[in-house]
């Protein structure tokens, strides 16, 4: 028998005995040439065979475009068994893209009209694969016909095929709505189930064709009652359920048809009840169908008794051995989290015993719905449970637990003893994980808390003795006792357990932390300048802090090189002002210009002493020849001085009025008090391919409305999006539901979402987002700070 003969199943048990890769690429070689012979010599006899063998490779991963026009030449073959194989070919090699593909319209468009019910199943089949635009609107007529035929096989093939059609040129969504309305009145469930998918990809793609089937919600409704109460049926039962997959598709239609409308909503609120009761969950089948209702539930205006309803549902998920189940119950409470708090809040207990999970995405999860959930009055508790999750948890969730354990504190701690005492548990425990802005910000907080300076500066001593590894932590560390070095040196604090420190321990450890290995340059800038701001508190190791400044005033690196040449000259020509530069730095407040700034706070033994603050800038000090020194300590040329000195001196600066008192402040607004009128947008996040676009709205007083427009410019949609944002203590922050969880790719769309912000205080903007959403089955989550609102949005 000639090789080119050689039946099918032959083939694959040849090929299945190779023990090598190349043995196996060998054979197929050697059958693709024998092939090739065939198809030259016109040899109509074995072409069937041969197209299925080709195929059969082609699925192996090799090469098989030869074969394209032997595919169209079985298409046109008037025995079933070749067209079966042609169509097969076509689905397969063919694409919309491939000029062949034009070449089998005209086939197709034969057998649309062929007396067998099969050949013209195959035509609909391929065509709802492979069919281009062009070819969508040739033939288009031809399946609206046969969406009218009598045979239900037909018309649940004409169906799909229409959803195809649908899909490539969606304005001739009109042709095939007569049709399918009348289809809903099927009895026959493969029809029925096609007819729905057609409606729900007309819908989601047309808001006027949305508006029309909102009147065939009882008829929806009926369907789906008629499923639920109907006895057992062999055909189409899936464990103990009438038709789990017709179900499902039911309710994935009524959710798109009650979105944001109260009376599609209402007719299908009973429905909905019911089905959320009455299903079995001890299958996933039954699952499946309570996951839908869920989303369906949360999706439209339905009442809030079925809201709580449907949270209940996924908090039994939380309980069941599926972790699956597990994972999507949470990823739906932590959608609904926002809008139903605290019908969520029931589940916490669950929730967080979730955190000791073994699987890494139910864990992640876990922790993501965990932090949403703390407010003012579980804030303790919940820090009960994530603290220890933090000692415990992967290193790839630590960044996240931790970050959210700092927003949570922030936004909800009850005293600033609380909340010192839970970032320092964080940074001695994660302290490599956190992010850049947490050292600035507690630092902020140690200021402002004048009550707990002596209690601060000894628990950080503490902690930098057993663990100069978290550079957080020693920056901290650092610049407390660098401040308050001389609270240290008394030994004397009620709230912690008494140490006696004397001043050669303090600079020895500060010594340390210049010299390890392990500390980077930021760190070593703290410590630097901590020792030079001990040498105002201390009395006997001045000249020790002096030769250890000299010595860095050669260092390699330049930063710390520029620091120890300007703290010299402190020493030297500018002695007698070194108890004033490095007095202690006054309270800062969040909406300053520079307390986000690392540098600001590292060099703040290059800023004036002495004076208050007010609205976050420093007043000038009262001395007029103190404040030229320091000018000229900073190089300000002597001709600069009239302009830059400033009005009377019992006014705060400011940009309109003159220099801001810290170095390197900002330059003068000289559009300042100049109305545009309207708030210009910004661009708060772009990356991967993802960007948030805020446009501003002014309302009454301090409220302002910020709409979010969310876009995605990369090949495939963004599904599951969460958008999530945090403000400072002083700004009240309310998030409006967002219009969808699906970011179309392409930029072919967006979602929105309104944010109302009330700032009574008028503070500087700053919101902290966290972003989380699903691109192709991988899960990415991302934190991010927005600090360029434009001032217009704020004062």
């Amino acid at each position: 028998m000639a090789p080119s003969s050689v039946k099918l199943q032959e083939l694959i048990r040849v090929i299945r005995t190779a023990k090598t890769q190349a043995e196996e690429r060998g054979m197929i070689q050697k059958e693709c040439a024998d092939i090739r012979s065939a198809f030259r010599d016109e040899d109509p006899a074995f072409r069937c065979r041969n197209v299925a063998k080709l195929l059969y490779m082609h699925m192996l991963g090799y090469p098989a475009h030869f074969g394209q026009m032997e595919c169209l030449k079985l298409i046109a073959s008037p025995r079933f068994t070749d067209k079966r194989v042609g169509y097969l070919g076509a689905m397969l090699l063919l694409d919309e893209r491939h000029d062949a593909s034009l070449l089998i319209t005209n086939s197709i468009k034969n057998d649309l009209n062929h007396s067998s019910q099969y050949i013209q199943g195959l035509a609909l089949c391929t065509l709802g694969c492979m069919g281009s635009p062009e070819m969508c609107r040739d033939l288009a007529t031809e399946v609206e016909r046969l969406l009218k035929a009598s045979n239900s096989y037909i018309k649940k093939k004409a169906a799909l095929a229409a959803v195809h059609i649908v899909r490539k040129v969606p304005e001739l969504i009109e042709l095939f709505i007569p049709a399918t309305k009348r289809l809903l009145g099927e009895k026959n469930h493969g029809v029925l189930h096609g007819t729905v998918i057609l409606i729900t990809e007309m819908c989601e793609r047309s808001p006027d064709t949305l508006r029309k089937y909102r009147k065939v919600v009882p008829e929806l409704v009926q369907i789906m009652k008629g499923l639920i109460m109907s006895g057992y049926s062999p055909e189409h039962n899936v464990a103990g359920i009438s038709d789990p997959f017709l179900q499902v598709r039911i309710l994935c239609l009524l959710r798109i048809l009650g979105h944001h409308d109260g009376d599609a909503s209402e007719a299908m609120n009973d429905i909905l009840a019911q089905v959320a009761t009455n299903t079995d969950t001890s299958k996933n089948a039954g699952n499946a169908i309570l996951y839908e209702t869920v989303l369906t539930i949360m999706d439209i205006r339905s009442e809030s008794g079925l809201r709580v309803l449907a949270v209940n549902i996924l908090g039994r998920f939380l309980l069941n051995n599926d972790k699956n189940i597990r994972y999507i119950a949470m990823m739906s409470l932590l959608k609904m989290v926002q809008t139903d708090h605290n019908a969520v809040q029931r589940h916490r207990g669950t929730i967080v015993d979730c955190l000791k999970d073994t699987d890494a995405s139910v864990k992640r999860k876990a922790l993501d719905l965990s932090l949403a959930l703390v407010n003012a009055h579980n804030v303790r508790s919940m820090m009960k449970e994530l603290l220890p999750f933090l000692d415990n948890c992967p290193p790839e969730l630590r960044s996240d637990c931790a970050s959210g354990v700092f927003l949570a504190a922030e936004k909800f701690a009850p005293s600033k003893r609380w909340h010192i005492d839970t970032i320092l548990r964080v940074l001695t425990t994660a302290g490599s994980f956190v992010r850049d802005e947490t050292v600035p910000n507690l630092i902020v907080l140690i200021t402002n808390a004048s009550e707990l300076y002596c209690y601060t500066v000894h628990k950080l001593y503490r902690a930098v003795l057993n663990d100069i590894s978290q550079q957080p932590l020693v920056q901290v560390a650092s610049w407390c006792i660098g401040e308050y070095g001389d609270l240290l040196l008394t030994g004397v604090c009620e709230d912690v357990e008494p140490m006696q420190v004397t001043e050669d321990e303090v600079l020895d450890v500060l010594e340390t932390l210049l010299q390890s290995h392990m500390s980077s340059p930021a760190t070593r800038a703290y410590a630097l300048t901590a020792l030079m701001k001990l040498s105002t508190r201390i009395r006997d190791n001045v000249d020790r802090i002096r030769k250890v400044v000299s010595i860095y005033g050669s260092c390699i690196d330049v930063e710390l090189q520029q620091r120890a040449v300007e703290y010299n000259a402190l020493f030297k020509k500018y002695d007698h002002m070194r108890s004033a530069v490095l007095e202690r730095m006054p309270l800062m407040e969040k909406g300053s210009p520079n307390h986000n700034d690392q540098s600001a706070l590292i060099s703040n033994g290059e800023r004036e002493g002495g004076g208050e603050t007010q609205g976050g800038v420093k007043l000038q000090p009262p001395v007029a020849s103190q404040t030229m020194d320091l000018l000229d300590l900073i190089g300000v040329p002597d001709a600069s001085l009239p302009e830059a000195l400033p009005q009377p001196l019992s006014q705060p600066l400011t940009g309109q009025t003159g220099i801001e008192s810290s170095v390197g402040g900002e330059l003068l607004d000289l559009l300042g008090g100049i109305d545009f009128g309207g708030i210009p947008s910004i661009t708060a996040y772009n990356k991967n391919g993802l960007s948030l676009e805020f446009s501003f709205q002014r309302e009454q007083g301090s409220l302002l409305t910020i709409t979010l427009q969310a876009r995605n410019s990369t090949a495939s949609d963004m599904t599951e999006f969460i958008f999530q944002a945090a403000v400072p203590k002083t700004v009240q922050l309310q998030l409006q539901a967002p219009s969808g969880d699906v970011v179309p790719a392409m930029n072919r769309g967006s979602v929105s979402q309104s944010i109302l912000i009330n700032n009574p205080n008028r503070v500087a903007l700053k919101m902290r987002l966290r972003l989380s959403y699903s691109v192709q089955g991988s899960s990415v989550q991302d934190v991010a700070e927005v600090s360029n609102f434009p001032a217009q949005a704020w004062q």
